[in-house]
């Protein structure tokens, strides 16, 4: 990761590699005008110019971005990733950052969005095509350099920007190299000593009757896992539940995906990914509260010993389930995970997952869905994720789905809906038959945790690690 500090050099004077130059409206361009308007620089949303820096500043380049009259802490936290990546591409080795921050809020968005936006992921790369970034230092320079709360803010943003970085290495690694084994055993050597980590095999899973995370794993060569972690910070007393999809490859079991279907298929574990990113952060910050991560992982693959459409599964809770369709997988792991937290009686239960594809109908690939069965804790997650700058939309649960998910004429629950039309909802809904009277939300990740496309802001082509922040900031809005 970039290393970041604090400095209150003015703009021209800052020595470094490359100067970033956040340019806004009412900015004073005396200095840079010639510059500027040579490169065509009009200040439109988000737009960059690179130029050179000699004569004007003490840096070899001058990477400007436009930047609104009065940003929010997002819009600065977009600014520094997409001007970072410029910098990055222009060769800088280090990069002092003019953005103008007046307050640590300002400044901590800053550093996570230099953090977020200089990552990349090379592991498959060979050694000849590695794109490795040569940046090693980034300072951003500020009247609030010497202040406490700034200071704590960047020490913060590189704590929680690792942990997104890691949860985007899970995501980007190839299937063939995190099968449910492996996800488990590297959670276990990442989690932190603050972190108390359980695995459990699929022996385990049988005594506990975990039958939504065997079955999804019946048509594998390789068992399934269900990791527990557990952070508890002496005086704490609010209990935070996250429970996570962890399909490390999702073939669509015997109701097999098309081949285009299967592609990114290995970034269906993103939602186990995130919550286990999460509470590893929030241990790291010593936050005062008790946390509880569950990671259902399986892969899902079709074979003789595969669970069949027609199939009944008796679930952690007791309650049995009718399997018409193996590619709606995600909600059989989860079921026996929120059972499992609920079981805890937590002051609230989060889980998320890759779960649909009715939810990027519904909202695009860069906003995830949000249900619940409790107003309040839907507040607070729509709060948290304001705070992070995630994109999160609450959805319904409306009556009529409650009957769809009980229409089985042969089990308690039916596993998939028996027309496409609110395919999301009847998943939240189906989640929601098995956390019983405790506060929950369901975030539907399908969409933004993978980008398919180009890098934009400080998000990505590949992983993006989202929701590992808005969850790190549901848990600080517990603390007690």
């Amino acid at each position: 990761m970039v290393q970041v500090s604090l400095g209150g050099a003015a703009p021209t004077t800052a020595r470094a590699d490359v100067l970033i130059l956040g340019i806004r409206p009412d900015t004073d361009r005396a200095v840079f005008a010639p510059a500027l308007d040579a490169m065509g620089f009009t200040g439109e949303s988000d737009q960059v110019v690179t130029f050179p820096g000699s004569g004007l500043t003490r840096t070899r380049l001058v990477v400007a971005i436009a930047v609104p009259a009065d940003p929010s802490p997002e819009q600065l936290r977009r600014a520094a990733g997409q001007a970072v990546r410029a910098a990055i591409g222009a060769k800088a080795t280090t990069v002092a950052v003019a953005l103008e921050p007046d307050d640590a809020a300002a400044v901590g968005a800053i550093a996570e969005g230099l953090h977020l936006g200089a990552y990349e992921f090379t592991t498959y790369k060979s050694s000849k095509a590695k794109a490795k970034s040569s940046l090693s230092t980034a300072t951003i320079l500020t009247s609030q350099s010497r202040q406490a709360g700034a200071v704590k803010a960047v020490e913060r943003a590189a704590t929680v920007s690792a942990a997104v970085a890691k949860a985007r290495d899970w995501v980007n690694t190839a299937p063939a190299d995190l099968r449910p084994p492996t996800f488990a055993d590297d959670i276990k050597a990442w989690a932190g000593d603050a972190v108390r980590v359980t695995i459990w095999d699929e022996r385990k899973l049988e005594r506990e009757r975990c039958g939504g995370i065997l079955a999804v794993g019946a048509g594998s060569d390789v068992p399934p896992r269900l990791v527990q972690l557990n952070y508890r910070p002496d005086g704490a007393k609010k209990h935070l539940a996250l429970v996570g999809k962890g399909i490390t490859f999702d073939s669509g079991g015997l109701s097999l995906k098309t081949g285009a279907g299967m592609q990114t298929m290995k970034m269906d574990m993103a939602g186990a990914a995130t919550v286990v990113a999460a509470i590893a952060a929030i241990a790291r910050l010593g936050l005062q509260v008790n946390v509880t991560a569950y990671a259902c992982i399986a892969e899902n693959m079709p074979s003789g010993s595969a669970t069949r459409p027609g199939d009944v599964l008796t679930m952690r809770s007791g309650a049995t389930a009718e399997v018409l369709n193996t590619d709606a997988e995600g909600r059989l792991v989860l079921a026996d995970g929120l059972a499992l937290a609920a079981a805890t009686k937590p002051t609230a239960i989060v889980d998320v997952a890759t779960l649909t594809g009715a939810c990027i109908v519904a909202l695009g690939d860069r906003t995830a869905g949000l249900m619940s069965n409790d107003d309040t804790v839907r507040q607070c997650v729509l709060d948290a994720a304001a705070e992070a700058g995630e994109l999160i939309w609450a959805l319904p649960l409306p009556e009529e789905m409650a009957g769809k998910v009980k229409s089985s004429k042969i089990a308690d629950l039916r596993q998939h809906n028996p027309k496409p039309a609110g395919g999301a909802l009847f998943a939240g809904e189906f989640l929601r038959a098995f956390v019983n009277d405790v506060p929950w939300a369901h975030l539907d990740i399908a969409g933004p945790a993978y980008n398919e496309e180009g890098p934009y802001g400080y998000v990505p082509a590949g992983g993006t690690g989202f929701a590992v922040r808005t969850l790190v900031e549901l848990a600080a809005s517990l603390v007690s």
